[in-house]
């Protein structure tokens, strides 16, 4: 009978362990809050946003996978709780709730480099002035519950040479949700600069052949 016992002991535990790991999970976030309903966030490989959450998992609307720029898939996705003690989890929302973004440019190397610089930085800089002076707020009280310490959260531009050209890439404070359609209208504006200024060009993969005429 003590072994008959046992088993079933063991046999419980062991149906039972997955269970028992999605209520601690629901504990977990119940308590230690890592999201909130409406929260952005990835856990492993799935990311979305949070639209459920229920004693033995969770629920996300799905972002990204085969759409670009963290927009929605339609799809939903059920996790179970246990997933944040096993997984990597990211919050887009919590702390700080604004992104880095980045476009590179690439021009070429006749370009006046230094002038499309500055026009881009002039750009973005006036696209993004309300969300610059929106986050300041917040990254005040990030800088003492995170520590997370940002020098300025104006938009900058960094150069690098590439083999077929000069790359700019502009970096940027935007909020998660507008990622896809900031990075929109600075591609418009950045189109429109380089259409009617000549001394600025678009670089593309290319070869280029010299000729020695002194050649028979």
């Amino acid at each position: 009978l003590s072994s008959f016992l046992g088993l079933l002991s063991a046999g419980l535990a062991i149906a039972l362990r997955d269970v028992v790991a999605d209520f601690a999970g629901w504990l977990f976030i119940l308590f230690r809050r890592p999201f909130d309903l409406g929260d952005r966030i990835q856990i492993g490989t799935h990311a979305g946003d949070v639209i459920d959450r229920r004693i033995f998992q969770f629920s996300i609307m799905e972002i990204g996978n085969w759409v670009s720029a963290d927009q929605s898939t339609g799809r939903v996705i059920h996790i179970p709780n246990q997933r944040v003690f096993l997984e990597p989890l990211a919050n887009y929302s919590a702390g700080f709730p604004y992104l880095w973004n980045e476009l590179e440019v690439l021009l070429t190397f006749e370009s006046d480099w230094k002038q499309a610089k500055s026009l881009f930085k002039d750009i973005t800089t006036e696209i993004m002035k309300d969300v610059v002076a929106e986050a300041e707020g917040p990254r005040k009280k990030a800088d003492q519950r995170f520590l997370i310490h940002y020098r300025t959260l104006t938009p900058a531009v960094y150069t690098s040479v590439q083999e077929s050209g000069v790359l700019l890439t502009v970096r940027y404070l935007c909020r998660p949700r507008e990622r896809r359609d900031t990075g929109e209208e600075l591609w418009e504006e950045i189109l429109q600069v380089v259409e009617r200024t000549d001394s600025i060009q678009f670089a593309y993969p290319t070869q280029r052949r010299i000729v020695d005429s002194r050649s028979d």
